[in-house]
């Protein structure tokens, strides 16, 4: 019977050996949708008052490292991230804002490109991250619904059907035709909820900060969100919310200081975050 050795982190971060049966785990596990090893992320600071810049404040406001680098600021928002999530597995991002999470649903997603060590994103991360659309609000909102289409799918083949879908549930009928910027909050947060959740993907990073627009389409929002992530293959969940963390993760990261502090089945994460980092 073959044995291999398993990293394993533990509750105080550090990592421990354990050995597992080779035979029985390699073929049991499900593939590898992201595999993070030694991970660092550097973020730039361009600001003309670099030298004013105190650690103690820039820790407050991103939970990162900060550094000078060549006359500038750096601060390290992650770092010595080792994570690997597997198909199927959906994962809560556990922290107190500023601890990281955020960074790590941008980075996963492409948005953000790790400094230093390995990253393999073995399919596409859908990020669920914006509270505005990333296209012109000069553009209607039939315009931004077709680019958004267009980035997701690279092609239009089936965007007919998404539009009645998106239209339909947004209740927008022909202010869609409009310009996004002469929309009103509630307008504008409708149409992105609904251009967002349609359709399904392999893997989902979502921020629980997105919105759903006004208290009248909050309920119906909700019905849609949750069917929704459970059609997700993969999920990332960051949240405050303990009983929405439990009503669709089984996992829980949780992050503080730009570093992950644990790694474990969801109960004994929440558990760790309220006893260790509150």
């Amino acid at each position: 019977m073959a044995l291999r050795p398993n990293l394993l982190r533990t509750e105080a971060g550090r990592l421990s050996l354990r050995l597992l049966d080779h035979s029985t785990t390699s073929t049991c596990l499900p593939p590898a949708v992201l595999e993070l090893e030694d991970v660092r992320l550097d973020i730039p600071v361009f600001t003309t008052e670099t030298r004013s810049l105190k650690a103690s404040l820039m820790r407050s406001v991103t939970g990162g490292r900060l550094s000078r680098r060549g006359g500038g600021a750096v601060i390290t928002a992650l770092d010595q991230i080792n994570c690997t999530v597997r198909e199927g597995e959906r994962v809560a991002l556990i922290g107190h804002n500023g601890a990281g999470k955020t960074s790590f649903l941008r980075l996963v997603s492409g948005i953000y490109q790790h400094t230093a060590g390995r990253m393999e994103r073995h399919v596409p991360v859908f990020p669920m991250i914006h509270k505005s659309f990333i296209t012109s609000p000069e553009l209607s909102g039939m315009q931004a619904m077709k680019a958004h289409y267009l980035m997701v799918n690279g092609r239009l083949e089936g965007f007919e059907a998404f539009c009645d879908d998106v239209i339909g549930f947004s209740g927008l009928g022909d202010y869609v035709h409009l310009p996004v910027k002469t929309y009103s909050q509630g307008m504008a947060a409708r149409l992105l909820f609904a251009v967002l959740t349609a359709g399904s993907h392999d893997c989902l990073a979502m921020d629980e900060g997105f919105g759903a627009g006004d208290s009248r389409f909050f309920e119906q929002a909700q019905e849609r969100l949750e069917r929704f992530l459970t059609t997700a293959g993969t999920l990332l969940l960051a949240s405050h919310s303990d009983p929405l963390l439990q009503r669709f993760c089984t996992r829980g990261l949780v992050f503080q200081e730009g570093g992950i502090r644990f790694d474990g089945p969801l109960d004994e994460a929440l558990a760790y975050y309220h006893q260790h980092c509150c």
